[in-house]
């Protein structure tokens, strides 16, 4: 059976999240948000005085949670029964969610659900999904973006200017432990200067030129519009 998984990596702030959710939904496969996982458990320690240092005891508590996909025309991820919440995106997750991610434990702990979540076929987004959750997928894109234009959008985004601070640590921290690195087939695509349907248009694009079979059906493709600010 041909894998039918699109991976999408890069930064915060990238726009992963928005066009993955849009390439599920035009492509009729599940959207997987491989970085709610790792918030999840992030506020998980959190909330219960787990460190986030512990590497061990970190993979240990992420078998109390509970990651499935709804039912349903549009299939997401679900934690413990649940949409993602807001929860997952206060400035406290984001300042320790790269120190929970960063432990050969949880990274291996993760891979393993993340990998029975998409065998079916997903869109799945986060880190290393190219790389080392699914390296065979068929499609892969890498999304960049300038720092100020990603902490921008975080701010639009939820409204605070303490979480553009703390994707800025963040990106500190990830240059540190974990740098974002392509797969080499990854196709790259800078969303910098591109609207919404511009990185879409892009995404399909890049679809139709490397893994045609995944376009369920041919629509209008969407304007460029203007660039974000």
């Amino acid at each position: 059976m041909t894998l039918r998984v699109v991976a999408i990596d890069g930064a915060a702030g990238s726009g992963k999240s928005t066009l993955a959710r849009l390439l599920a939904r035009e492509l009729g496969l599940p959207y997987i948000n491989t970085g709610s996982m790792y918030r999840a458990l992030t506020r998980a320690a959190l909330r219960g005085a787990v460190d986030v240092e512990d590497g061990p005891a970190l993979a240990r508590l992420m078998g109390t949670l509970e990651f499935t996909l709804s039912s349903g025309a549009d299939r997401e991820l679900l934690i413990d029964g649940a949409p993602p919440s807001d929860g997952l995106e206060t400035a406290d997750v984001e300042a320790s969610v790269s120190t929970v991610a960063k432990h050969p434990p949880v990274r291996s702990a993760m891979r393993v659900t993340q990998r029975a979540l998409g065998v079916g076929g997903a869109v799945m987004e986060g880190r290393d999904i190219g790389t080392m959750v699914f390296p065979d997928a068929p499609m892969k894109l890498f999304l960049v973006a300038a720092p100020e234009e990603r902490a921008g959008r975080r701010v639009d985004e939820r409204g605070a200017t303490a979480v553009a601070d703390a994707l800025h640590a963040r990106d500190r921290m990830d240059a540190r432990v974990n740098p974002h690195v392509p797969a080499g087939d990854a196709i790259v695509i800078d969303t910098s200067d591109l609207s919404v349907e511009g990185t879409l248009r892009a995404a399909l694009d890049a679809l139709a030129d490397r893994a045609p079979g995944f376009l369920v059906h041919e629509g209008p493709r969407p304007d460029e519009g203007e660039p974000r600010s």
